[in-house]
Formats: structure tokens, C-alpha cells, sequence
């Protein structure tokens, strides 16, 4: 289907479902391989295929070219649709997740499918000296229809196609099948935002396929048999020829950070070729001046090296080594049910995606149903993040998102209130509407939905800290839980249950809150009687203090700034009312009488 050339890409995108490839095997067209084949032989190189070899390969290549409609269309998707270049590597590692995951699903009905390569697993590897980024994995693999099928063709999902196919198979479930990440059939060509040309090697788990090599520097593509053979038994080796600006991603650590931040929940166990430092034992090489010794000396000291040990003939020596290191450690546990999770598991998996090295103070595991669905796993941590009220108001990263467990985005507007900014999770759904590349949430009302399922299990949470532990979670949040009553109207009143203040009945050191003080309440008493001041000393001994605790009145002491601010947004609690408070009190009490401050108080009284 021809494409009709549009300014909106969005609008592109909607209109484009499949690109048909065009075959051409032209004697000019030969010519152009040959002379593009003379340039580049030098400059590229496969694995362990000499340049020989790859010369004789692209001479035979098939070559396909993608119609004018689609280069235009492959240099928005490049230029335009991806705001970091580094969500290259998430795609493909999302890409290969799903090939294992296809091969995983179809061997749950044939399980012979995996005898011949039982491992499920990713390898990165990254050769600096030419320049190459292998991402490889033992997955579905692909067939050379195949290869046309879904990477000759832009938005044609795999992925999509699998799930059609399979999707009335009675022997496999919807949880099964969920599984899988694909949607749009784009990310693969991310890889060209990092690379200016991209080799696919791959080989179907069908027995009678045949191995073979796509290429393609995104403006057309060939397709070869893999002289080599079958070098992968089953599954696809992508080969990234980066560019120059890209070189950075040759570089393990920084390689290992993406994979973590993007990939660190994918099922399947994801492998880095990384160097790291290791101690052997190595023999000692003796002088040879030493080892000629008198005979006689020798069979005087026989006797006494019969009894000794003998010396260590060794030394431990520092070494470099390579090898595949395991990165994804960390368990996306928030998928298993709560009664399967120890606490162990759960402060190890808080500690992981934090930094903290302390244990939580509170935690709240749970999966919201209805318009839409997820899971979550939030903590409260135990210390209170020095920069929390620096950072108030502006954008947070303390809430990572993941669909199906790979990584979206953690830089929200309000996905929490900002009195809630200290709280620390993950979110997994796979409902949720992301544009194209996957790099951002869509606004939509299910993310109002989902802020307003958040609140109210977080302030179950709250509710639910021991009487041992809230002490210590009120001296680190008092004040976001007060910040939280001055703005968030809507639940002005289950967090006033969460208020604590000292009083005339509990003293300096204890803390009361609303519902314990109203159960002290005379019977006739109508109001809650508070009073605010810069100290505890201060307030308890004002004359007013003195009036009502002879009326055998408590009265509640406010010390803190935003005290004021906030008692003055509650007009009730659980029926019982509460004074609206106008001016702070006057040190002394001649200030207070010179102001009328007592007079206006005691009146109110």
C-alpha cells in the first residue's frame, strides 16, 4: 500500500499498516553491489567470517529496497520518533525477551523444542576493536519469509503476529501470552540511531531452516544464506556497526547501567562480556643459582623437611579476566503474590532499585483492578531524603514505571502529590497507553485513575505502621503529612487521623493524636482546644492554658510553623469542631493584652 506522504508523523504512523518491498535484479543494480562491495570490504567484518568470505557473501546477496515512501518514513522514525538515543539497546533487548519468550511458549505444548539448546538467556557483547555491539539470544529465531516479513516491513509486529496466531490455542493461557512486550513494530529500527549499519544473523527453531544474514544501512537491506552455517543452533546474533557519536556504548559500565535501568526485570537472565579482577595462584619460578646446593648439606636437612610442611611452592597473583557477567540480578518480585515473598526478599529488592542501605520502614504490596489494571510495590523509607523539600514541587523520579516489566519512565508531573514525594516503588501494568517509542506515558484519564488508587493504599500503609515504628516515621514526615492537609483536599480528613501533637494530658515527650484526644473529650465539650507558640514551654504556661485545665479541658500545643497552616484547614474531626485560628500568640503576656489577643481569644473560648 502506497503511503501518503504526511507533515504529522503521528499521522503517518496511524495511516501506515504494511510497506510491501520491492525486488529489483537489475544488471545496473548488480553493478552498484559490486562497486558498494569494493568500498566496504575492508571496513566490515563479521564475527569470525574473513573479508573473503563476506565479499563472496554480499556478491551473492539478494538485494531489496525499501520504496521511496519508506526511507522517509525510516528517517522520522530515526530522527524524530526517539528522544534518547540510548533507548536503542532497551528495544532490542525487548525485542529478544520476546523471541525467548515465543520459544518458551511453544515448547510448554512441544517440549523438544528446547533439547537441543535448553538455555534461555541474552548476551552483550561489545568489541571495541571493530567497532561492533552483538546483542544475542536463543529465542524463536527467524526464517528468510520471516526476515522479509518483519524487518522489511515498518510497523509489522512479530510479536503481534505471534499473539494472533496463538492467541485461540487452548493450551496456552492469556498470563502466557501477556508476557510478551511488543506492540508497534518500530523498535527494532531504534538501532539506527546508534548504528549506520545493522547485521541480523539468525536462525529459525524450525529443524529443515537454514541460517541467514539481513543487512542493512536503512535505506535498503540484503538477505543471504549464512555460509558459516548453523553457528547459532537457534535464536538471532544483532551486530550494530556504531557510529562514531555513538562509541560510548562500547564501553561495559556504561553499557551495564542502561541494561539496569532499562532491563533489570526482563525474565530471562541477561549476560555482559565485562572484565574483572580475580587472584590465581601461580608457581614460583626459583633462581638458578640457588638450586645448586652441597649433596651433603641436602641429606642433613632430609630428616627435618620430612616433618615440616612444605612451603608453599605458589604466590597469589592479581588478574584480569573476561567473561559473561550475570547484570539483571535483581527479581522483578512485585509479580508473585505476598504471601510468597519473605521480608528478606522484599528489603533486598528496596535496597536495589534505591540505594538506601537501610531496610524500609513500611512497605504495601497490591494489585489494583478495574479500569485499569496493575501491580505495585511501594516503601517508605526510614530517613526522611535530605533534599525532599528542596526538590518539593518539581518533577520526581521516586516512581518508576514499567510495562511488563520493562522500564518507561521515572520523570512524572503527578503521578504522586507532592507531599507524597519521599514515597519509593515500581508500577507494572500492561494497560497503560504509551506513545509509540515507548518513552512516555500518554495523558490519559487512567493516570488519574491510578494517582488516586496510589494515595489511598499509601494512607492504608500509613494506618497500618506499628505503634512501635510511628514515632519514627512522624519525626521524619510530620511535615509532608501536614503539607499534605493544607493542599489535598480530598483527603483533608484521613490524614488528619494521621496528626500527632503534644498536649496538656500527654506532656513534652508523648504525642497525641486527634482520635485519642477526642476520646478524652468531656462529655459536654463541643470544640477541640489547641493552642500555638514557638515552644512547648511557652505555651504551656500561658494564662489560657491555666483557665481551661482548671475547667478540666485538654489542650493540644502546636510548635511548629506550618502548625498554624495546617489546624486552620480542618474545620471538624469526626464531628467535633475546630476553631478557626487567626494570630499567632504574643510572647509575653503584656504583648498579648496591648494587642487585644487575650480579650479576642478568651472570647473565642
Amino acid at each position: 500500500m502506497k503511503v501518503i506522504a504526511c507533515q504529522s508523523l503521528t499521522v503517518l504512523l496511524c495511516l501506515l499498516i504494511t510497506v510491501n518491498v520491492v525486488f529489483c535484479q537489475s544488471d545496473q543494480l548488480e553493478d552498484e553491489i559490486k562497486a558498494e562491495q569494493q568500498l566496504n570490504a575492508d571496513q566490515i567484518k563479521i564475527d569470525d567470517l574473513s573479508q573473503e568470505e563476506y565479499a563472496k557473501l554480499r556478491e551473492k546477496a539478494e538485494k531489496f529496497e525499501f520504496q521511496a515512501e519508506v526511507d522517509r518514513m525510516m528517517k522520522m522514525i530515526i530522527n524524530s520518533m526517539y528522544k534518547n538515543k540510548d533507548i536503542f539497546l532497551r528495544e532490542l533487548i525487548s525485542n529478544a525477551s520476546d523471541a525467548l519468550d515465543k520459544i518458551r511458549v511453544l515448547a510448554l505444548t512441544a517440549p523438544k523444542l528446547l533439547e537441543y539448546l535448553p538455555e534461555l538467556s541474552i548476551r552483550i557483547r561489545a568489541d571495541k576493536d571493530n567497532n561492533l555491539l552483538h546483542i544475542v539470544d536463543t529465542g524463536l529465531g527467524m526464517t528468510k519469509e520471516e526476515l522479509i516479513s518483519n524487518l522489511g516491513t515498518i510497523a509489522k509486529s512479530g510479536t503481534a503476529e505471534f499473539l494472533k496466531k496463538n492467541a485461540e490455542n487452548p493450551d496456552l493461557s492469556i498470563t502466557q501470552l501477556n508476557d510478551l512486550i511488543g506492540q508497534f513494530g518500530v523498535g527494532f529500527y531504534s538501532a539506527f540511531l546508534a548504528a549506520d549499519r545493522v547485521l541480523v544473523t539468525t536462525k529459525s527453531y524450525q529443524s529443515n531452516a537454514s541460517q541467514y544474514i539481513w543487512e542493512s544501512d536503512s535505506k535498503a537491506y540484503t538477505i543471504n544464506e549464512d555460509p558459516r552455517g548453523d553457528t547459532l543452533k537457534r535464536g538471532t546474533q544483532i551486530t550494530l556497526h556504531l557510529k562514531e557519536e555513538a562509541k560510548d556504548f562500547l564501553q561495559e559500565e556504561n553499557l551495564k547501567k542502561l541494561i539496569t535501568k532499562y532491563s533489570q526485570f526482563i525474565n530471562f537472565p541477561i549476560y555482559l562480556w565485562n572484565k574483572k579482577t580475580q587472584f590465581v595462584d601461580e608457581p614460583i619460578e626459583e633462581d638458578a643459582s640457588t638450586s645448586t646446593v652441597d649433596e651433603t648439606k641436602k641429606d642433613e636437612e632430609a630428616e627435618v623437611e620430612e616433618v615440616k610442611d612444605e612451603k608453599p611452592k605458589t604466590k597469589r597473583v592479581e588478574k584480569t579476566v573476561w567473561d559473561y557477567e550475570l547484570v539483571n540480578v535483581a527479581k522483578p518480585i512485585w509479580t508473585r503474590r505476598p504471601e510468597e515473598i519473605s521480608d528478606e526478599e522484599y528489603n533486598a529488592f528496596y535496597k536495589s532499585i534505591t540505594k538506601d542501605n537501610q531496610d524500609p520502614l513500611a512497605k504495601i504490596h497490591f494489585t489494583a483492578e478495574g479500569e485499569v489494571t496493575f501491580k505495585s510495590l511501594l516503601f517508605v523509607p526510614k530517613v526522611n531524603p535530605a533534599d525532599s523539600f528542596n526538590k518539593y514541587g518539581t518533577r520526581t523520579d521516586s516512581i518508576r514505571m514499567y510495562v511488563r516489566r520493562v522500564f518507561i519512565t521515572d520523570n512524572f508531573d503527578d503521578m504522586l502529590p507532592n507531599w507524597l514525594n519521599f514515597i519509593r516503588g515500581v508500577i507494572d501494568s500492561d494497560d497503560l497507553p504509551l506513545n509509540v517509542s515507548r518513552e512516555t506515558l500518554q495523558q490519559h484519564k487512567l493516570l488519574k485513575i491510578i494517582k488516586k488508587k496510589l494515595v489511598r493504599k499509601i494512607l492504608d500503609m500509613f494506618k497500618k505502621i506499628s505503634d512501635e515504628d510511628y514515632p519514627k516515621f512522624w519525626a521524619e514526615f510530620s511535615t509532608n503529612i501536614k503539607l499534605g492537609i493544607i493542599e489535598d483536599s480530598y483527603n483533608r480528613n484521613r490524614l488528619a487521623k494521621l496528626l500527632r501533637f503534644h498536649s496538656s494530658h500527654t506532656g513534652p515527650k508523648e504525642f497525641t493524636s486527634l482520635s485519642e484526644y477526642k476520646e478524652r473529650m468531656k462529655p459536654n465539650q463541643e470544640f477541640i482546644y489547641y493552642l500555638a507558640g514557638a515552644t512547648f514551654e511557652e505555651v504551656s504556661s500561658s494564662p489560657f492554658v491555666e483557665s481551661l485545665l482548671k475547667q478540666g479541658f485538654e489542650i493540644l500545643f502546636m510548635t511548629e510553623a506550618v502548625d498554624e497552616y495546617t489546624i486552620s484547614s480542618i474545620t471538624d474531626f469526626e464531628d467535633k469542631k475546630i476553631p478557626e485560628y487567626r494570630q499567632r500568640w504574643s510572647t509575653t503576656e503584656r504583648e498579648r493584652r496591648k494587642s487585644g489577643t487575650y480579650r479576642r481569644t478568651q472570647k473565642r473560648i
